[in-house]
């Protein structure tokens, strides 16, 4: 299936109803009265998180969504039946903007949740609502209330715990089928990864985190060089970042400039992004001889000027791998506890609930 990330679309809620005039017609009945019904209300546009999804592709051929108009009043004292209301699945992690003034109106970030996108109109108003001890033979009725029309743009961010991030043919693909269940495709040349994939990976039974493995930057990602440029978004919502080093490049391209450039172009593209966790990745120690390796590792750190966590990997052998999962599980737990709210504790029980814990 193809990945998109990025789609527009029109919505349109259902018109109301009209309202109905209508009199009461029964024998022996000379003045019935009015009995006309309200209009039913117009068909509401719902965005629901389906956990099954992972790309906004349905968007991408199907642009309008029109739900069905209310149904008329009528006589009888009945009311219109309410339109019929459509419900767009869309992936987790979706952000929904409006097309005119780009201001973001949702965000879909829980399996299940339910929005409202586009409500319905209201019913018109059939006679029998105009009915007074003055006006007791009404002929007043009001149209249905139109639904809400929107242009929208749905943009994708995938939800993972760690982003790798470097150059191409760094080896991330490699490194995320050696983790992970995630299969993606793997050769000898740049620009193999075309999209995000994601893999979920297993410390234990009951212990696993996610894992999203994007195309590769390049010196100018941020202004849009490359492919990589346009999935940088999907590293804003991970809670680490791995950068993968390729120590033996293969085109004999010094590594530290390679990332510098690459820390460079997040700090353009988002402060916020470039202040994330980040800990280097050294890969393919396998294409280093033994003897030279601890002397590269330490040469590369001096020039790059890192002072953060440092792995030192082959993910062609799986070397190292064992300690960089399960440091990255520990560290995401411990980021899951901070976010958690702290427990409410009513004040006038403050004093138990303190000399329980001591």
């Amino acid at each position: 299936m193809k990945f998109v990330d990025e789609a527009f679309i029109d919505v349109s809620a259902g018109d109301g109803g009209s309202g109905c005039v209508s009199f009461r017609h029964e024998k022996y009945k000379e003045f019935g009265g009015p009995n006309g019904g309200d209009g039913g209300r117009g068909g509401h546009v719902y965005a629901v998180a389906d956990p099954n999804l992972n790309t906004l592709v349905d968007f991408r051929f199907s642009r309008r969504h029109d739900a069905r108009r209310g149904q008329n009043g009528m006589g009888s004292d009945m009311f219109g039946a309410a339109g019929d209301d459509i419900v767009l699945k869309m992936p987790v992690g979706t952000i929904i903007s409006d097309v005119e003034t780009g201001e973001a109106l949702y965000e879909l970030l829980k399996p299940g949740e339910m929005i409202t996108i586009a409500k319905g109109g209201d019913g018109g108003f059939g006679n029998m609502r105009f009915k007074s001890a003055i006006n007791r033979a009404p002929r007043q009725k009001t149209p249905g209330w139109p639904g809400d029309k929107k242009s929208l743009k749905l943009e994708l961010k995938v939800l993972a715990d760690v982003g790798l991030l470097g150059m191409p043919n760094a080896g991330k693909s490699t490194l995320i089928s050696a983790i992970s269940n995630a299969r993606p495709r793997i050769a000898d040349y740049p620009f193999t990864t075309l999209h995000p994939n994601l893999g979920v990976v297993r410390v234990a039974p009951e212990q696993s985190f996610v894992v999203a493995d994007l195309p590769g930057l390049i010196e100018g990602a941020s202004e849009g060089a490359g492919l990589g440029h346009q999935f940088l978004r999907h590293l804003q919502r991970t809670r680490l970042l791995w950068h993968v080093v390729d120590l033996a490049p293969f085109d004999g391209a010094d590594p530290v400039a390679q990332a510098k450039a690459i820390v460079g172009e997040l700090k353009k593209y988002d402060p916020a992004l470039y202040d994330k966790p980040r800990w280097l990745v050294l890969n393919k120690l396998d294409m280093v001889p033994a003897e030279e390796r601890q002397a590269r590792v330490k040469d590369f750190v001096k020039r790059f000027r890192y002072k953060g966590p440092v792995f030192e990997i082959s993910a062609l052998t799986h070397e190292g791998c064992e300690n960089l999962v399960k440091a990255a599980y520990q560290h995401i737990k411990s980021v899951q506890l901070a976010e958690q709210p702290a427990a409410y504790v009513d004040p006038r029980f403050a004093d138990t609930a303190e000399r329980s814990r001591s």
